[in-house]
């Protein structure tokens, strides 16, 4: 089928949805909704069979669901209506929730029903974007192949939202306002947790820190303390530990309400107002668990973004565990793998393009040390999403193995960047140069099957993300007791020696840190006019040029958007 993805971004949902639907052999192209304009004509061009817009925030114009078949995919159950759909259900503590397919009609998310999934809500309140990229996303996604089956069926009809049937159990909720944001810090630990992770990772849960108005966001439960709510009383490796009514709560990240505030690291955008509190234990990114044989390093970093003290962290974790008398190591992200440099922390810095080239180096660092590992087998667990060089660090394991439902973004191009982490000896290493150089040019999204085809991946397990994580430390565990153990890590350390001798890895280093000078120092490829768009959230003015291209069906953007900048 010719199908147009409609979308408010190209994120890792909506590129889920084109890589299924490409993988199953539709044709299909990419239209970011600009302006009702340029949705107009991209589905004019396109003469698709069908529109499909994961979860869009802006109305489908009616000239473009009259002349057209379109379905919404709506993050809520039959019935539920509204903008603020995942925040109600994360705040109201909804024991279930579910994702519809429906039918674009006059009024919004009240067209006729295409098709359902419901999922059991975490006991433990989700973030928003956990609770979106994880079981909302997986949904999704199978609604879509479910819709466009559907779509072929000349027999189908989709049945009329009708709330007396029992399978409608969903109602219209108006909008999330600033009021249903706040919080007090004398409520209960429990409360704040809820109210702030239903707006995570955006607008954020309000209030005042240090007394000034703050959103909040990444947060979890710290210990019963005593002591005055709200008072900052400890920090720990960027967060703060804040006092609640019953507790206290470790917030990770917090936004003061001033113009030009970004989201920062919490005890960084406080700065001298938390400088005195003391360090604490009880809260940390990273970990370090062993067995008799494996000994894992994990890591979560919010939203997968890695500042120059994230790496140098580490990679110090990473020369401990190398240190250690295990046979394999293995290398776990956390909810996001890695997005590479933390853009954010660049831009807040005072000199941008300094801090921009410490974070390159550091990041460089971390890669250095798996790569350079030879004296265990290294083992990358990619439970999560990956972008630039966060899928160029876990390259440089012996074994990768990835989540069924990841999606890799293995370039630099679209944030202006050549790249390092050492990309251009891990990458052709695995794909070979032509696959390199098509990968890192046209800066698309691959989907975990198609990385195990290519060779970015070695392996490919489904399950939830914990369920994944069991059966990659299985997998570890045998590689540790198995009989051509020592086969194989011989195997890496000749041609560890083999390849340095060819080309020291300080030779790629230096070559690309040569070309990241340029782009970070001399700005040749827009990287700072790309880092300000995408800190400051600045809407796209036109669809990008490399997903113009998607599939031949998407043109509009070329007209729409001619003499705008793409990012």
């Amino acid at each position: 089928m010719r199908i147009l993805l409609l979308c408010s971004s190209f994120n890792g949902l909506t590129q889920r949805c084109w890589l299924e639907l490409r993988r199953a052999g539709h044709d299909v192209g990419v239209e970011l909704a600009v302006s009702e304009q340029a949705m107009v004509e991209a589905a004019e061009l396109a003469k698709p069979d069908l529109v499909i817009c994961p979860f869009l925030k802006e109305r489908v114009p009616e000239r473009l669901w009259q002349a057209h078949r379109t379905v919404i995919i709506h993050p809520g159950p039959p019935g539920d209506r509204g903008p603020s759909s995942l925040d109600w259900a994360i705040l109201e503590a909804e024991s279930e929730w579910g994702v519809t397919a429906l039918q674009a009609v006059e009024e919004m998310d009240a067209g006729p029903i295409w098709g359902f999934r419901t999922f059991a809500m975490p006991s433990e309140a989700p973030r928003k974007s956990a609770l979106y990229n994880g079981p909302v996303a997986d949904a999704a996604v199978e609604l879509v192949v479910e819709v466009v089956a559907k779509a072929a069926d000349p027999s189908f009809v989709p049945a009329p939202l009708d709330y007396r049937s029992p399978e409608v159990r969903g109602r219209l909720r108006r909008a999330m306002r600033h009021s249903d944001r706040e919080f007090s810090w004398e409520e209960s630990t429990e409360e704040i947790v809820r109210r702030v992770r239903a707006a995570d990772g955006a607008p954020g849960g309000r209030s005042v820190l240090c007394e000034v108005p703050v959103r909040v966001f990444d947060v979890y439960r710290g210990p019963e303390l005593g002591g005055r709510p709200g008072e900052v009383v400890a920090r720990r490796e960027g967060a703060v530990l804040v006092n609640t009514g019953d507790g206290s709560v470790w917030v990770g990240h917090v936004r003061l309400e001033q113009e030009g505030s970004i989201k920062l690291p919490a005890a960084l955008a406080l700065g001298d107002r938390v400088a005195s509190a003391p360090e604490r234990s009880g809260y940390s990114e990273i970990t370090y668990d062993r067995s008799d044989g494996v000994g894992v390093v994990s890591f979560d970093f919010y939203n997968g973004a890695m500042s120059s003290d994230q790496c140098r962290r580490l990679a110090s974790a990473l020369r401990y565990a190398v240190a250690q008398d295990t046979k394999v190591l293995v290398v776990r992200g956390g909810e996001t793998f890695s997005n590479g440099i933390h853009l954010n922390v660049i831009e807040a810095s005072r000199q941008p393009e300094l801090e921009a080239w410490m974070n390159i180096n550091a990041i460089n660092g971390v890669c250095r040390e798996i790569v350079g590992c030879t004296s265990q087998l290294v083992v990358t667990s990619i439970g999560g999403n990956a972008g630039a060089g966060g899928v160029m660090m876990g390259l440089g394991a012996d074994r990768v193995i990835i989540r069924d439902s990841v999606v890799l973004n293995p370039h630099y191009r679209t944030m202006g960047l050549f790249g390092s982490e050492f990309w251009t000896y891990v990458l052709p290493r695995r794909v070979g140069a032509e696959t390199a150089r098509r990968l890192t040019r046209q800066a698309l999204p691959v989907g975990a099957a198609e990385a195990v085809e290519l060779g970015l991946a070695d392996r490919m397990l489904g399950g939830s993300r914990l369920d994944f994580e069991r059966r990659v430390l299985e997998y570890a565990e045998r590689l540790a007791v198995d009989p051509g153990y020592d086969r194989l890590l011989a195997g890496r350390r000749q041609v560890r020696e083999v390849d340095e001798r060819r080309r020291p890895l300080d030779a790629y280093r230096a070559e690309e840190l040569a070309e990241m000078s340029r782009d970070m120092f001399d700005d040749r490829h827009e990287f700072r006019a790309a880092r300000r768009g995408f800190v400051h959230k600045v809407r796209a003015l036109a669809t990008p040029e490399h997903l113009v291209r998607l599939g031949g069906l998407s043109g509009a953007s070329a007209s729409a958007g001619a003499g705008a900048s793409h990012m």
